[in-house]
């Protein structure tokens, strides 16, 4: 069973399935990606809008999704979303959200006991929100059967330890505390850095910049390659000039680096892009083009193939 906002194709042996807590105009385009000139999204409005950019009012279209894999008989859920209930105070976006997530996941035939490793790219608020969930009052593991990767260079930049990311934001304390340190508790949490092989089919990777343990997930089965990469790429924009940063980058050099990498890579292999963030089709191929990149193709979908 599924609905509107649950897609799947498939690569190699390997499931993929998107699932979509929401989708729409997120703020200004040039607030998104401040280095990326109003010309530009006007010279590529017909194929940023109206999925990627709203011109009416210069909005950048953005979704908020999480990715499940079927790999090797284990179910894999790629980033959890924002969340419901979360106090949020300085990201009204995410404030106390209600979406239905977990309804969603249901239909698309996962209950939270199904799944057996949950990525977490990086530490951001809308990356780990459904990392929890509010039962009577504390904050517990949604999915209580899964390992949970964390990149160690979040968990130290963002926790305790490091005060909550420097102390720089109120809410990186806000999101430590609800949706990361009770997985802790619960003795879940897997930390990794480098590089860590999931299963014969799935490789996590260090990506830096975005945060400093921000990381892409790889994908090879058969002749199919994808790559996850999180938040290294917030628009389409970025794919013609991988040098521009978003606004939430940490270190916008290390991030510019880290995504041209990423997408030379992607273009020599043929490996599907698959953004954490993009609306409309949510992936895509790339190809070089001089210095920079373009667009290949965007991923076509279908309903889950597989339901329990």
């Amino acid at each position: 069973m599924t609905n509107e906002n649950t897609r799947s194709i498939v690569l190699g042996d390997v499931e993929v399935l998107r699932v979509v807590e929401w989708q729409g105009p997120f703020g200004p385009a040039g607030t998104l990606v401040p280095e990326a000139g109003a010309e530009v999204w006007k010279a590529n409005e017909e194929w940023l809008a109206p999925d990627h950019w709203a011109p009416d009012d210069d909005s950048a279209v953005m979704a908020l999704q999480s990715w499940v894999l079927r790999s090797g008989g284990r179910t894999v859920l790629v980033d959890t979303g924002v969340g419901d209930g979360r106090e949020r105070p300085h990201s009204p976006q995410f404030h106390r959200r209600r979406d239905g997530f977990l309804d969603r996941l249901e239909q698309a035939g996962i209950r939270p006991e199904d799944v057996d490793v949950v990525v977490n790219t990086h530490l951001h608020a809308d990356h780990v929100g459904w990392n929890t969930r509010d039962a009577e009052g504390e904050w517990v593991p949604t999915f209580p059967n899964a390992q949970y990767l964390l990149p160690a260079a979040d968990d130290f930049h963002f926790g305790p330890e490091n005060g909550y990311g420097g102390g720089l934001r109120e809410d990186d304390r806000l999101v430590y505390g609800d949706s990361v340190a009770p997985v802790h508790r619960a003795g879940l949490v897997t930390l990794w850095e480098g590089t860590h092989r999931i299963d014969g089919n799935l490789t996590l990777e260090s990506a830096p910049g975005h945060t400093p343990g921000s990381a892409v997930l790889r994908l090879a089965s058969g002749t199919d390659r994808a790559v996850f990469v999180g938040d290294l790429l917030h628009s389409p924009v970025q794919i013609l000039d991988p040098g521009c940063a978003s606004c939430f980058c940490l270190d916008p050099a290390e991030a510019a680096r880290s995504r041209r990498r990423v997408l030379e890579r992607a273009a020599d292999a043929r490996e599907l892009v698959v953004p954490a963030h993009f609306g409309g089709a949510g992936a895509f191929e790339v190809r070089r083009d001089g210095t920079g990149f373009a667009l290949a193709g965007w991923a076509s979908y279908g309903p889950p193939r597989v339901s329990r």
